[in-house]
């Protein structure tokens, strides 16, 4: 039997959601390092367009909400490349609202950008891989949560619905793709500096147990992680990374 091993000794196929920028961006920029046959989506033409040239991944402009539009790319790949190796499911908006001041046309619009993309995503492999019969013997899905799936601010009860039910769609399709031999996690980023005009100060920094705020590359190295072929025992986890800060005893001053 095919082990999980040998079958990535070849250019892993990988599509990432929403990876114009930031997070989603080092991600594609680590696994095309990796030697792997990258594809991903954005809806910023720009930008998009930029990191194609600059890595050599294939780029869909499209945006997640349009369910044929996303479908279509993704069926394009499972047609051109025979299947799909690693599924990383990033897209995400933030759109922070008081809540009197909010409506549910935004809450649903984070719902849809955040969390139906990931349902969508992970039911075309997995539907795929029934038809072919599940000969393929190595599968990574990682999902884009955040820590706020466990804790608050004010005015973020799309964002954290959508984060949380990331966190609980990720522990049940480990269960229904487990006969794929598709491994599915999702890691909890905690405060990463992706906003070039976001000037960070030094207690920004002395606020983390390690002693600064996180980057884009230590989340896209936690994928990495995820998907090494020696990692299928990690299934059904969320993986936080937040430079320890959710570990921190915080008590107002006095």
């Amino acid at each position: 039997m095919q082990t999980a091993q040998a079958a990535t000794n070849t250019p892993r196929r990988v599509f990432v959601t929403g990876a114009g920028h930031g997070i989603g961006q080092a991600i594609v920029e680590a696994f095309v390092r990796e030697g792997d046959r990258v594809a991903f989506c954005d809806c910023d033409l720009q930008r998009g367009q930029e990191v194609a040239q600059a890595t050599g991944a294939r780029f869909f402009q499209l945006d997640v909400c349009d369910k044929q539009a996303l479908e279509g790319a993704v069926q394009t790949l499972l047609n051109e490349w025979g299947d799909l190796d690693v599924l990383v499911n990033n897209v995400g908006i933030g759109g922070f609202e008081p809540l009197t001041a909010t409506t549910v046309e935004h809450f649903e619009l984070i719902l849809n950008t955040n969390l139906r993309p990931v349902f969508i995503t992970s039911r075309l492999l997995a539907m795929h891989r029934e038809k072919m019969g599940a000969t393929n013997p190595y599968g990574r899905i990682v999902n884009l949560c955040s820590t706020r799936y466990l804790q608050s601010e004010a005015g973020t009860e799309a964002y954290a619905a959508s984060k949380g039910g990331i966190w609980s769609l990720t522990h049940a399709l480990a269960v229904s793709l487990a006969p794929y031999h598709i491994t599915v996690n999702c890691i909890a980023p905690g405060w990463i500096h992706v906003q070039e005009q976001e000037q960070l100060r030094a207690e920004d920094h002395a606020f983390h147990l390690s002693g600064r705020v996180g980057r884009a590359e230590d989340i896209a190295r936690t994928c990495l992680f995820l998907c090494d072929p020696k990692s299928d025992f990690i299934n059904g986890q969320c993986i936080t990374v937040d430079g320890g800060v959710t570990k921190k005893m915080i008590y107002p001053e006095e």
